[in-house]
């Protein structure tokens, strides 16, 4: 796929050396008659006077595919869905039977998805758990966030966590472990609810001050101490 810069020269230097009957909405009878016309691309459409193209295809023909010709589309702008469900994975290095590993990478899981929602303005309902084993087997584990919808790194950290320590896998050698946030929702219609605890309203105000620093700085660049590995 090819971006095309927004300004009329890149727009022109796109569209203008392709075959006529690559624009948009024209049909096989109209590329012919342009043809004939010795019309044999669009750059050449485009050049020609508007009313010069309604008389050979007709007015409301000639005037759509005369505008598509220079770049000019007056379709509305239709924002595509957002994704109902977000998921991201961890592959341990090898075979691991230590839970602090584990941990380690439920966390790291819940720091991404949590950004990732928040940047597109989700919040998550439900949040499934996967453990892949040695064999390839997989354990799926689902449960509803306590306190509805959410995209707190908290909440979903602490839902992996609650799940993971439920399987009670303590001599199960795990290959990786995923996270999905499940049944997506507008986090403008989220209610947010009045919280009398002071050390999570604290994390909340340095969650929004790590995600400004790392749109600004790029993905990753603050996070948990335990992301991160010791200096040796």
């Amino acid at each position: 796929m090819r971006a095309v810069g927004s300004g009329p020269e890149a727009v022109a230097a796109f569209l203008h050396p392709r075959p006529v009957g690559e624009l948009h909405g024209i049909g096989p009878a109209q590329e012919r008659t342009l043809m004939t016309y010795g019309v044999h691309t669009i750059g050449l459409l485009a050049n020609l006077p508007e009313a010069t193209v309604q008389r050979v295809l007709g007015r409301k023909a000639g005037r759509l595919l005369s505008e598509r010709a220079r770049g000019i589309d007056r379709r509305r702008v239709v924002p595509a869905e957002l994704p109902h469900s977000a998921a991201a994975q961890r592959r341990f290095p090898t075979d691991t039977l230590a839970p602090e590993l584990v941990r380690s990478a439920l966390l790291s899981l819940a720091v991404e998805l949590g950004e990732r929602l928040r940047r597109r303005r989700q919040a998550a309902k439900a949040v499934t758990l996967t453990v892949t084993f040695v064999d390839r087997t997989q354990i799926h584990r689902s449960r509803q966030l306590p306190g509805g919808p959410s995209a707190h790194t908290d909440d979903l950290r602490d839902a992996s966590y609650d799940m993971y320590r439920a399987l009670g896998l303590q001599r199960a050698r795990l290959r990786a472990v995923a996270l999905r946030c499940e049944q997506l929702v507008d986090a403008a219609a989220v209610a947010e609810q009045l919280s009398f605890d002071a050390d999570r309203e604290h994390r909340l105000r340095a969650e929004q001050a790590i995600d400004a620093l790392n749109a600004r700085f790029g993905s990753g660049t603050v996070g948990p101490a335990a992301n991160y590995p010791r200096a040796g």
